[in-house]
């Protein structure tokens, strides 16, 4: 039997994406379709650079994404599950945030890393906040623009710590320069090398800044139909802990994250109706 959009987004998600698709899973049963829908849309954007062997096509592929989505709002959705879902569930979801994360992802395809901390929290917000406004319009909701903000770039510089070795291995760096100079390393340094002290601290710093806009998030309210598309952040919390308690050794961190661990947290987060 061939599967339906919406059992491939699912699959999908679980496969390339765990932490979000488990998170999906707190949304109501109506609404869970298009969420998983609109995470598997961006886990196809985000894997845009890896999927292909020279920036431009990965390029070109973001441009795909844009034409595919003219034609979700067209009503000519193209024959692709995600878009297929997308235009089943998500047609209404808002054009600018959805632009602004396609749009985000051209700092993928290229080959240097973010010059300094402040130039990483722009990419961190344009490629995560505009999410977590969609999943929450998806659930019927709105987030204040600062809790998304906020939230978004914790989600996005965690996910980038965990992503070091992955990346590293691809010769590819998304640590700020200039934090990596600070101590002592070139951006080429990462590419041969295990966790060292000079390594550890200089991740320490941006683990710090999400921190920071993690705590930030968590001052502010949010709207109990809203909460599952705040959940990623409990795991960012949850991560952030673990690289902390490991020295930044993300292998050791990342085993320590057990999926029982992940989904205790998220049903405590959601029982108590903040994340």
């Amino acid at each position: 039997m061939t599967e339906s959009p919406d059992q491939y987004c699912e699959k999908e998600l679980r496969r390339v994406d765990p932490d979000r698709w488990l998170t999906a899973l707190f949304a109501p049963d109506s609404k869970r379709p298009g969420l998983l829908a609109v995470y598997a849309f961006n886990s196809e954007i985000a894997r845009a650079r890896e999927a292909v062997s020279q920036p431009m096509i990965g390029q070109i592929r973001l441009q795909w994404w844009r034409e595919a989505w003219d034609g979700i709002w067209a009503g000519r959705p193209r024959n692709h599950p995600v878009v297929l879902a997308l235009h089943a569930h998500c047609r209404d979801l808002d054009r600018h945030g959805i632009l602004t994360l396609i749009d985000a992802r051209e700092t993928d395809m290229a080959d240097t890393p973010p010059a300094d901390m402040a130039a990483l929290a722009q990419y961190a917000e344009a490629s995560s906040a505009p999410l977590m406004q969609l999943a929450a319009q998806q659930l019927g909701a709105a987030l204040p623009p600062d809790l998304a903000r906020n939230a978004g770039i914790a989600y996005a510089l965690t996910g980038l710590l965990r992503a070091t070795p992955h990346l590293s291995a691809q010769q590819r760096v998304m640590l700020p320069a200039g934090v990596l100079a600070a101590h002592g390393l070139m951006p080429e340094d990462l590419y041969q090398r295990e966790v060292g002290a000079d390594l550890a601290a200089a991740m320490a710093e941006i683990a710090d800044q999400a921190e920071r806009h993690l705590l930030a998030a968590r001052r502010q309210r949010v709207p109990r139909q809203a909460l599952p598309a705040m959940l990623p952040a409990t795991l960012a919390g949850l991560h952030l802990r673990a690289l902390a308690q490991h020295r930044f050794d993300v292998a050791a961190a990342e085993a320590a994250v057990r999926p029982l661990r992940r989904q205790m947290a998220l049903l405590w987060a959601s029982l108590r109706g903040s994340f």
